[in-house]
């Protein structure tokens, strides 16, 4: 698996880069929840609690924490209890972002469990529209429901089943995200044994798995609906490979990011080539960005 990354970096200095920042957590960032409280007294609460937060630059809904107490832990506060914040890594804040659902939309989150995007969805939604929350483990469905409750979410249905199986039923959404199941790859630093125990074989079984999903979305998406598709993944087996399926032979057109600045696509990987566009999506590193890896892209049913 390690030997891959020369293809994706082509540059040793990159890949030990890369290697030895996964070895080392990350700063905490953590999601403020409009739905509960405004910005300033947000702010204002953290601060007296002994935290000291710095907004990120480019989500203004995420705060990195710079200094905080012994005691109590970010999880055990009471503002965590009452719904004021969420943890989330800064690069899971930023699919939600990038779909920018409104109001008025019927969204489909098509891996939902535990809830962090799903609820990052519903602040953005001001608690209107609906999101059906899709999650096919009974034991997932609990963090995913306890999270929705804390936060105050109200404009969301839970529904626990394959998102595959969605496409017997008669359901068409405006906005769709597929946080695709994936091999973790760039989130190494939660678990270095990622480094080898995912296999190629295990690999191409993600990929299937997320041709499927993406090939769900695309029916269940309305003409003219996006769809934002995400993995915390940097293997091109799970990233460019499954937008340039949705491109050529799905026929969706990818929508170029305007709001972050990160790392492009790559052009090819392993002898193949992608179609054009799909170097507009965006990769995130850790050893670059600061942040856990990622993969996210924006598409177009035209």
């Amino acid at each position: 698996m390690v030997s891959r990354y020369l293809e994706i970096f082509r540059e040793k200095s990159d890949v030990e880069q890369f290697l030895n920042y996964c070895q080392y957590p990350l700063r905490k960032t953590i999601r403020y929840n409009s739905l509960k409280i405004n910005k300033q007294e947000f702010e204002k609460v953290m601060n007296e609690n002994g935290f000291k937060i710095k907004r990120i630059k480019d989500i203004n809904i995420g705060y990195e924490i710079i200094e905080m107490p012994k005691k109590p832990t970010l999880g055990s506060t009471l503002e965590y209890m009452k719904g004021y914040y969420h943890i989330q890594s800064k690069s899971s804040m930023i699919p939600p972002l990038m779909l920018a659902p409104s109001e008025n939309d019927v969204v489909l989150d098509m891996a939902a469990a535990p809830g962090g995007k799903t609820t990052e969805m519903a602040q953005l939604m001001s608690n209107r529209g609906l999101i059906m929350a899709v999650e096919r483990s009974r034991c997932r469905t609990k963090s995913l429901q306890s999270n929705i409750n804390r936060l105050g979410v109200l404009n969301t249905v839970i529904v626990r089943t394959d998102s595959v199986n969605l496409r017997k039923m008669n359901f068409n959404f405006d906005k769709i995200l597929l946080d695709a199941p994936c091999s973790g790859e760039g989130i190494m630093y939660k678990d270095p044994s990622r480094k080898q125990k995912t296999s190629p074989a295990d690999l191409k079984q993600f990929a299937l798995n997320q041709l499927k999903l993406i090939e769900t979305a695309f029916n269940l998406l309305k003409d003219g609906g996006r769809l934002v598709y995400s993995t915390c993944s940097i293997g091109p087996e799970e990233d460019e490979f499954i937008i340039n399926y949705a491109v050529t032979e799905l026929g969706m057109k990818v929508i170029k990011n305007v709001s972050f600045n990160y790392s492009n696509g790559i052009k090819e990987f392993n002898g193949i080539s992608f179609e054009e566009s799909v170097s507009q999506c965006i990769r995130i590193y850790p050893h670059i960005h600061n942040t856990e890896g990622f993969f996210i892209c924006q598409l177009e049913k035209e």
